[in-house]
């Protein structure tokens, strides 16, 4: 038998003319795909012009086994000469079709259906929710004729995606909202009994013999352009700004940053503010330059942003308050003017607004409670600035606690050594100390603090002067290593504790340190720790 590669079995099968090779079987060197394969193939190609020749195909093709001499079965076609005669030059071999053309994919193109849009979850969501607030109307639609129920307006629901997220615009300013946990007349530590009107008054008493007595001044003196000082100046406004350039550094720092204030904006040399910085030329400045200003004070970044914010909401209250003031309606003048008001005060704020004037004065009209919280909504102001702001301008009976009260009173065991916080004493205290005793108990703990050998944050036993004793040592229980006590932490946990609550209280008030410079900012224990006013 002859052996034959596949082309020349085609050309053979494709001959006009059977030869002698079409009668008798052939042996081929590989055996051509099943019929199966063949089919299966050819379905993937869907084009009309296929199929009918697929079909003409299936017609005419003849099965059969080859060679009983090998154990693989094979297979062959059958060509005869009207195949032959009738094939198309695009035909594949082992029919396998034709080649495809720009016509049948045309044609496949027209003939197969558009596939269906899978529909989308989101999709099905969409119409269900469409449908429920279609079913919804009418029931809306009865509510709103109800009695009181005209705020219901038009029974089209509108609904937005849950995850869409709220535009703010540039103009959108955050307020704060943080009035520090603070109740008027309710103490943190109700069952805390200490301190009495007895215990506040043996400490004045004690004190007074070493630092001298201590009055509240019968009136404020008139602002100094060189000290800042911590807000015992007449404008309320001055107050403010000053103990917030106070806050975290020496007096010295801090009068260095007014002092810039000063010099680059100028003083108020007539009119209503005659005296005072010019605060709104300070508004206007670029925040670069109001930094520039006060960077020798320290924490400039922080503090001149600050007061920026302060001073734009001072502006804007100003005018709010001048066009209700003004207004025709009573009711909106009733709703600014205060009890105490007078026409005289009502017309200086309203000729402060007019000249462009920036000012707190009117703070002065209203009650301690309502005074202090109107201070602390303002950025970087706490309650010790705010108390502060009450004790020496507004002169009110208030109990500002700073850094050096702070650890006296938790030595002297007023609050709970262990839970008190800043905030936290200024608010038991607030409750516990006689109003008369809290001016000169206020000045007389800051300047032992200060000046004590042993009461001072950074001393220790082996200090120099420990051993001139402390007027108040029978009355207070000190805490760490370095004061003969016990349960203080490490001098490392205590930095570390510093600057973590340094980190999350940063944007609010810092610690006023005290006069005493750079020795005083080196302390890496309580001193440091408490930054927060």
């Amino acid at each position: 038998m002859a052996r034959t590669t596949r082309s020349s079995a085609a050309k053979a099968g494709t001959a006009a003319g059977a030869s002698e090779a079409h009668n008798e079987p052939q042996q081929l060197s590989s055996p051509p795909p099943s019929p199966a394969l063949v089919e299966k193939q050819a379905t993937k190609r869907k084009t009309p012009a296929r199929k009918a020749a697929r079909t003409d195909e299936k017609n005419h093709v003849k099965k059969e086994s080859v060679t009983p001499n090998t154990s693989r079965k094979r297979t062959r076609t059958a060509t005869t000469e009207e195949e032959g005669a009738n094939e198309d030059d695009d035909e594949l071999p082992h029919n396998l079709g034709k080649t495809a053309t720009v016509q049948d994919s045309k044609a496949k193109h027209e003939t197969e259906p558009t596939p269906k849009k899978r529909k989308t979850r989101n999709a099905t969501k969409k119409s269900e929710l469409s449908s429920a607030l279609e079913e919804a109307k009418p029931l809306v639609t009865q509510l709103a004729q109800l009695p009181g129920n005209n705020d219901i307006g038009d029974p089209t629901i509108s609904v937005a995606p849950k995850n869409t997220p709220k535009k703010r615009t540039s103009s959108a300013k955050k307020e704060k909202t943080n009035n520090y946990g603070l109740k008027k007349g309710e103490t943190p530590y109700p069952d805390w009994p200490h301190p009495t009107p007895e215990e506040c008054q043996e400490v004045v008493e004690v004190l007074s013999k070493v630092h001298g007595k201590v009055t509240a001044p019968k009136e404020i003196p008139i602002p100094s352009l060189t000290v800042s000082g911590c807000g015992e100046v007449p404008s309320v406004l001055d107050a403010l700004i000053r103990t917030r350039l106070s806050a975290a550094t020496n007096g010295a720092n801090s009068s260095r940053a007014f002092k810039g204030l000063v010099e680059r904006f100028g003083v108020l040399q007539s009119g209503i503010g005659k005296g005072s910085v010019d605060w709104d030329a300070v508004r206007r400045a670029d925040l670069k330059e109001v930094f520039e200003a006060i960077k020798s004070g320290g924490l400039a970044d922080v503090k001149s942003k600050d007061i920026k914010k302060i001073l734009e909401m001072v502006y804007e209250e100003n005018q709010a308050r001048r066009k209700a003031l003004t207004s025709s309606s009573s009711a909106v003048r009733a709703g600014v003017e205060g009890e105490n008001a007078s026409k005289e005060a009502k017309d200086a704020e309203i000729a402060r607004a007019d000249e462009g004037v920036l000012s707190l004065d009117h703070l002065h009209q209203m009650e301690s409670e309502d005074a202090f919280q109107h201070l602390i909504k303002y950025p970087g102001i706490g309650p010790k600035t705010a108390s502060c702001v009450l004790l020496f301008c507004l002169q009110r009976p208030s109990f500002a606690v700073d850094t050096h009260v702070f650890r006296l009173c938790k030595w002297l065991g007023w609050v709970p050594p262990d839970k008190a916080t800043r905030n936290t004493t200024y608010a038991h205290c607030e409750v516990r100390v006689p109003d008369e005793l809290k001016y000169p108990l206020h000045q007389l703990l800051i300047k032992h603090g200060k000046s004590c050998p042993r009461c001072r944050a950074i001393t220790g036993e082996s200090s120099e002067g420990w051993d001139k004793g402390c007027p108040i040592e029978h009355l207070v229980k000190r805490v760490g290593g370095r004061k003969g006590g016990t349960g203080g932490p490490s001098p490392a946990k205590r930095k570390g504790k510093a600057k973590k609550r340094g980190r999350k209280e940063e944007s609010e008030e810092e610690s006023e340190l005290s006069d005493l410079g750079t020795e005083e900012e080196s302390v890496a224990g309580e001193e440091v720790s408490e930054v927060e006013d």
